[in-house]
């Protein structure tokens, strides 16, 4: 008979999770070409608590994006992890972590994504910093598309409304597969693929005015990119047939606004469009008919290609990654079944970028997604963005973001204690890093923070915050000690 945990298990992989497009800068060396990220400009005067849309343009302001010598691209520099990145990971280590998860650009390693041959100055980048994560004692999880596609196939192609987009991902993962086989273990293949419409332009690549039935495209893309990733699965089953390869959502778990059955049926409705049906595909192996018919009602004509089937229902992701932050509620008499369009839940304390602290949304949603899919879960990002004080003496007193990360890794426990299978625990943004959805720097989730401001003016000095020790605490006892 199963019993029930006590708590954290003895190999639980705590850590911390970056990306490429948001630490490394140096946008322009060793051969690397320009990327989806690479055009997001910081906006001094953006509302922070309503960003409905993260990076992009219409096809004529790519160009002149490209061009501009003017705007500050915060993305393009980061924090110079591509130079730092040995001191840098010498902090976590000093913080005991178990895992590191980053992303690798593929813009470093395919300039333009449709060349026939990598770039291996590219490739050694990667393979220093991978031996020195896994000298550091962490597991290295990698994530193969984070927001950086290289920009050439978004103006040639139309990113992955194009099905030539398939052959042109599944030829990078396979560099990526047989360069770091026997060294990365854990693989998430693309991230957030549900955080939709908000990153069309990051996560699939096409562009504002790229169609007249845009929704239509952004669903045209997802299946490719479903497809490219089934064919991942495929390669790497004789790649490397000890890698484990995941996909990952941005959790979007909706309350319902009231017990008005309207209220219920609508939360349902959205969850399920939103947040499951990316991994009913990836996960369960094919389409489910509530998509079928959302696509058939609302004039969506996928382009399926004899076979496409049959590769998904044969090469499911083995895992789910999850990102977690807040929480939000649905208004039958204000909201649709349109994704990512809520309300604010009137019993959580605002924020100025309105991502309200939820820790027991955090253990409602992993409970849904274990009882859904009774895959091992990743939670590849959980933090707080908030603005941090340095004082006179260098430190920085944010009990703020301790109580935050305190509260849902309690509840972490607590579903770990009902039987979900959590493998790692990795805290968004462990160093200071432009902040994805804003370009700030000032959005700051770090347990060390970096000297550098929203126009990248500063030292680049790094400082622990009171945070960095009590994490490392938390390491220490494996959990226990919160």
């Amino acid at each position: 008979m199963k019993t029930v945990p006590e708590g954290f298990p003895k190999d639980f992989l705590w850590g911390g999770a970056v990306a490429a497009c948001q630490i490394e800068g140096a946008y322009d060396a060793d051969g690397r070409g320009l990327s989806t990220s690479d055009i997001h400009a910081y906006d001094k005067n953006i509302d922070r608590a309503n960003i409905s849309k993260e990076g992009g343009d219409t096809f004529a302001g790519i160009q002149r994006r490209i061009q501009d010598t003017e705007s500050y691209y915060p993305k393009r520099y980061g924090i110079d992890f591509y130079h730092t990145y040995k001191s840098d990971l010498a902090l976590m280590k000093e913080m005991g972590f178990k895992a590191f998860r980053t992303s690798i650009s593929w813009s470093r390693i395919f300039p333009n994504g449709d060349e026939l041959e990598p770039n291996e100055k590219g490739l050694e980048f990667y393979d220093n910093l991978i031996d020195e994560i896994i000298k550091d004692g962490m597991e290295p999880i990698m994530t193969m598309s984070h927001y950086d596609i290289p920009l050439h196939l978004v103006t040639e192609y139309g990113g992955f409304g194009n099905r030539k987009m398939i052959d042109f991902f599944v030829r990078y993962a396979k560099v990526l597969l047989e360069r770091y086989k026997g060294k990365v273990k854990y693989w998430i293949v693309c991230n957030q693929v549900n955080l939709l419409p908000t990153v069309t332009f990051g996560s699939l690549g096409i562009y504002d005015d790229q169609a007249e039935n845009m929704e239509e495209l952004m669903y045209q893309a997802v299946h490719n990119q479903f497809v490219a990733g089934a064919k991942v699965i495929e390669l790497a089953k004789t790649i490397d047939p000890d890698a484990v390869l995941g996909t990952m959502i941005a959790d979007g778990t909706y309350y319902p606004a009231t017990c008005k059955p309207e209220d219920i049926v609508l939360t349902m409705k959205k969850n399920r469009l939103q947040q499951y049906f990316f991994p009913d595909v990836q996960l369960r192996g094919e389409y489910p008919v509530y998509a079928l018919r959302y696509f058939e009602e609302n004039n969506i004509n996928l382009n399926i290609q004899p076979g496409d089937e049959e590769l998904l229902r044969n090469n499911k992701m083995q895992f789910l990654a999850v990102s977690y932050y807040s929480s939000k509620i649905v208004d039958s008499t204000k909201d649709s079944v349109k994704p990512f369009v809520g309300q604010q839940n009137p019993y959580l304390k605002p924020t100025p970028w309105e991502w309200r602290a939820d820790p027991l949304g955090f253990y409602n949603a992993l409970s849904q997604l274990w009882d859904r899919y009774q895959v091992p879960l990743i939670i590849a990002e959980n933090g707080l963005g908030a603005i941090d004080t340095v004082e006179d003496d260098g430190s920085i007193h944010d009990e703020y973001r301790i109580e935050y990360l305190r509260q849902h890794i309690l509840q972490m426990k607590e579903c770990i204690k009902d039987g979900v299978n959590i493998l790692s625990y990795l805290s968004w943004g462990p160093i200071d890093i432009v902040s994805s959805s804003s370009a700030e720097m000032s959005k700051r989730y770090g347990y060390i923070y970096v000297d550098l401001d929203d126009f990248g003016k500063g030292s680049g000095k790094r400082l622990k915050k009171d945070s960095f020790y009590w994490y490392k605490k938390v390491i220490e006892t494996n959990g226990e000690t919160i």
